[in-house]
């Protein structure tokens, strides 16, 4: 009964990291295509150079 129990709490675990992980490369795909969009849309200053768009 004992390893049955470990297996069930092992394979939950997993399953639970593995979810964890996928959301979290969906997140970093979206953090990616929001600065690529914002590295493209960027716009221009009153010299008319280009100007970072973040505030880093």
């Amino acid at each position: 009964m004992v390893p049955l129990l470990l297996v069930l709490l092992l394979a939950l675990i997993l399953f639970g990291a593995g979810f964890a992980l996928k959301a979290l490369w969906w997140v970093a795909v979206v953090v990616l295509v929001v600065w690529l969009l914002g590295f493209v849309a960027r716009g221009t200053s009153a010299s008319g150079s280009r100007s970072r768009w973040y505030r880093w």
